[in-house]
């Protein structure tokens, strides 16, 4: 089986999980592809099955994964939870970021075994996502995820600074400096496909639950304030340095 955990965790643990794509190929192809993900995020993360809830959200067409109307209802009306499902979410999404051939997920496991099972669903849901809309057969990411445990609460400051600022500013700038980083940050603020908007209040996707995480490592939650943190993280303590093997790239 594809998806299995790397080290040991259970509930309450804030876990760093990364994946990528198949031979380092994309994972999303277009902004369709990119929504849909954002979607996995938000409506695969409850005790229901994937299908049941997939099909709650979407429906029963095979024609709605090339449809770009529900990127246009996403964008106005952001993942509104079905009615006829009462929500019980297995983990607290605290940040993401989607890039192109891989993703980062910063999660806090509330129920026993929640993060293998969202991670499941994810990998096993989108695939079939991927492979019924272009008629393909295979996988999309590379064997099992991989996960670290984060104990300690200023590695957990900076996983998330890294998860969601390092990570798609390094799409952006191949020499990130104090000069181009303000533009940098503001330019990831306007993607949906990184969590900050979420974290710093200019954007509500519902996908990420940051209250447990905030009360514990204490960072700070206006765009100013992170941003200067940020700053600091990322050009002042070498954050990839720092932080070693817990980036898991």
């Amino acid at each position: 089986m594809w998806v299995m955990r790397k080290e040991d965790f259970g509930v309450g643990d804030f876990v760093h999980v990364y994946n990528c794509g198949n031979r380092k190929m994309d994972i999303v192809r277009d902004a369709i592809d990119k929504w849909r993900f954002l979607a996995c995020l938000r409506y695969y993360n409850d005790e229901e099955s994937a299908e049941y809830l997939m099909r709650a959200v979407f429906g029963q067409r095979t024609d709605r994964y090339q449809s770009p109307w529900k990127i246009n209802a996403l964008e106005k009306e952001g993942f509104v939870w079905p009615r006829k499902i009462g929500q019980k979410p297995i983990v607290n999404i605290v940040s993401y970021s989607l890039m192109p051939n891989h993703y980062h997920l910063l999660l806090r496991e509330i129920t026993e075994g929640g993060i293998t099972e969202f991670i499941r669903k994810l990998g096993t849901g989108y695939t079939a996502y991927n492979n019924i809309r272009r008629k393909e057969l295979g996988k999309v990411f590379q064997g099992s995820y991989k996960a670290r445990l984060i104990a300690d609460d200023q590695y957990l400051q900076y996983i998330d600074v890294y998860i969601q600022v390092l990570n798609p500013m390094e799409l952006l700038c191949q020499d990130l400096s104090m000069e181009n980083f303000d533009a940098a940050f503001d330019q990831i603020l306007d993607s949906p496909f990184t969590g900050i908007g979420e974290s710093v209040g200019i954007r509500n996707f519902s996908i990420t639950n940051r209250k447990d995480f905030l009360k514990q490592c204490g960072l700070p939650i206006d765009k100013e304030s992170y941003k200067k943190f940020a700053r600091q993280a990322i050009l002042d303590k070498g954050l990839k340095k720092f932080l070693g093997d817990l980036s898991l790239e």
